[in-house]
């Protein structure tokens, strides 16, 4: 028997992902089992795009499976879901497990660092669990930005290849490349650091265009902003014709809330999780660029 474990957490950067066999799948699979009692209420509703940890997905990816679970699943804030299954898991703290530094996490490039970025957005995402607004939010329709994309999350959120390959940047820059891209990459200049000046110098090979620090639309092209989770991972935002944000954390759908279901004004002042350092607005000039 063989899981396969993707980390839901980054926005940006690729997930990380890890194989586990024999005993440790199984260890697993008994802690993923349905709790002996039955749950009295019913599973958390999940945030569908949020910033930071959003759950492990977890595939059997042999024959050898155990058809007491589906062949993939998504384990977050201690319950399974997965097609027309929602429960309880029978140990809780599963999640720590996994991204404990003697859980299967360790198998993963990152070594404690990201154990540790791990475990704290798994506190965060049990906040977010907890206080998220679910209300349903009026946006403005009057025009502000006129050059700006307009805000249709159909077109990524199909669910299959063009939201799972395409991440932030590529909705940010309207750039649809399939390819979770990455700022620099496709000029050779590919960011070496998770820090503001690294990966907005690798949006700069891209041909996008550093902005004054004002919320303020141009008058070609659109605004994007750029924030960054210190060595861990970068987001990007794009403002759209309404004057409001949008964006799409990895490989999750778009959405034009904040990590509290509020909507975005300004991503400065929105709630960003562990993407706490604000780098710059940028434009981008539609048909200049290319990434990859």
């Amino acid at each position: 028997m063989t899981l396969r474990i993707t980390i839901d957490i980054f926005s940006g950067r690729p997930n990380p992902v890890v194989t586990v066999d024999g005993h440790e799948a199984k260890d697993l699979l008994e802690r993923l089992a349905a709790p002996r009692k039955p749950a009295a209420a019913s599973p958390p509703r999940r945030p569908t795009g949020t910033l930071g940890y959003r759950g492990l997905i977890i595939e059997q990816v042999d024959s050898k499976r155990d058809r007491k679970f589906p062949r993939a699943f998504r384990v977050a804030a201690g319950h399974l879901y997965g097609v027309d299954v929602s429960r309880p898991v029978a140990d809780s703290s599963v999640e720590d497990f996994v991204c404990g530094s003697t859980g299967p996490i360790r198998f993963a490039p990152g070594g404690p660092r990201l154990s540790e970025y791990c475990l704290e957005e798994i506190r965060r995402f049990h906040h977010v669990i907890r206080h998220y607004h679910w209300r349903h939010h009026r946006h403005p329709h009057r025009i502000h930005c006129h050059c700006a994309p307009l805000y249709e999350p159909q077109w990524w959120n199909d669910g299959g290849p063009i939201q799972w390959s395409n991440n932030c940047y590529n909705y940010a820059s309207d750039y649809r490349s399939d390819t979770f891209a990455q700022p620099g990459l496709a000029a050779g200049a590919e960011y070496q650091q998770l820090q503001c000046p690294d990966v907005r110098n690798g949006a700069i090979a891209d041909q996008l265009i550093l902005a004054p620090k004002k919320n303020k639309c141009p008058k070609e092209g659109h605004l994007v902003a750029l924030v960054v989770a210190p060595n861990s991972d970068f987001h990007w935002y794009r403002k759209g014709r309404n004057g409001y944000w949008s964006h799409k954390p990895g490989g999750t759908p778009v959405t034009n809330v904040d990590n509290s279901g509020n909507p975005i004004p300004d991503p400065r002042t929105a709630d960003r999780g562990g993407y706490t350092d604000f780098c710059s607005f940028m434009i981008v000039m539609h048909g200049h660029i290319k990434l990859r």
